[in-house]
Formats: structure tokens, sequence, C-alpha cells
């Protein structure tokens, strides 16, 4: 399923000025206008979005067909609940928490944990020389290694914060745990992590 199931039947001139003229318009109004039956909003939320949301998705199911078949869900699940949505959190919140629902129950009916291979992979830099480029790889591939030895609760935690950069709030939202839940396991993660990093030789600074 993808976002191929969410179409509209407008004159493409009149989908690109409409368009234009959405792209300014909040992330709660979308929602307002999804709920309202507005397809076109679905698009403009979904071109705005999808990019973190694949990311996020891509970090616990490690298949990028499989995150391709969630993102098109997601989105589905945004038009047919648009009118649900409350506002007490931020749309983009609301998005990362349907994408991890649906990826941790496709990964429990698979009988899979979240493992995340790519997570801690270097975003390349043309700009980089090929020593520069050689050390980026090295400990992009030292720190796979040890988050790969965190649990799963762990990684949730550091990849919604320090990747997705939510706040503690909004990870509560996410997750469906008390913040202090959240800062627990985060601090332990980052302790965790830390002497697996020390005993890898990498120094995090």
């Amino acid at each position: 399923m993808t976002t191929q199931h969410i179409r509209i039947d407008i004159p493409r001139a009149a989908l690109a000025g409409r368009a234009i003229a959405t792209q300014g318009t909040s992330d709660e109004a979308l929602i307002t206008r999804i709920a309202a039956g507005d397809r076109l909003a679905v698009r403009v939320l979904f071109a705005r979005h999808h990019v973190r949301v694949y990311r996020f998705v891509l970090r616990l199911v490690r298949d990028q067909t499989l995150a391709e078949d969630l993102i098109g869900e997601v989105f589905l699940d945004v038009w047919r609940q648009a009118a649900s949505f409350k506002a007490r959190a931020a749309v983009s919140t609301w998005l990362l928490a349907i994408a991890r629902f649906k990826a941790l129950s496709l990964l429990r009916r698979r009988g899979e944990e979240s493992l995340d291979e790519e997570t801690a992979r270097a975003i390349e830099d043309t700009a980089d020389d090929p020593e520069i480029a050689i050390q980026k790889k090295q400990r992009s591939e030292i720190l796979r290694k040890c988050w790969s030895k965190l649990s799963p609760e762990q990684r949730d935690i550091i990849d919604l914060v320090y990747y997705q950069e939510k706040a503690i709030a909004e990870v509560a939202d996410i997750t469906g745990v008390p913040q202090n839940t959240v800062k627990t396991r985060m601090f332990y993660a980052r302790k965790r992590l830390s002497e697996l990093l020390k005993a890898a030789g990498m120094d995090q600074s």
C-alpha cells in the first residue's frame, strides 16, 4: 500500500496552483483540511514529512520495501483519522507515533526485534577527502555495532531524542510511557552507549 492510493482528479495546472498556495499552511491547518476531505492537503503533508518518517521507519524495520509500504499506510491512516487528531501534540509527533506503532506491530508479527543497522551511518560529505571519508566510515561502523548492543527500548529513545529531535514530552506521547520513564531510559541508554564506545576505543567528543 502506497500513497498512490490517495489520488485526486484535478487538472495539473490547477493542482500546481493549489499546491503552491497550500505550502505555507501549518501542519495543523492541513490536518483540518484533510479531515474535511481535501486530498491535496494529504499530498502537501506527505511532501513535508515523508522523508523524516521514512528514515524513522527504515531504522526500525531495516527493509526499504517494507518501509515504503509502511509510509503509505501511515499517510492512509492520516487520511482516515484526521478528524480524531488532538492538537495537544505536534502533527510530526502524531505521524511518528503512527509510524512507530505500525513498524513495531509488523516486527512483532514477523517475530523480529527492531534492530537498527543504518542509524549510525555517517552522512556522506562530497567535500571529504579520502582519509576523512575512511575515518567517518570506521567511526560509523563502530557506532553501529555499539548501537546494536542496546536494548530495543534504548535504541528507540535515542532515535527519537537525537535523530528526530523530539522533546521528552513528545517522546512520551509517541511511545506511550510517562515522561519520567523516558528520562530514565534515555539516561541508561546514554550511559550504556558511552560504555560501549569507550570499550571500543572510540572517543565521543
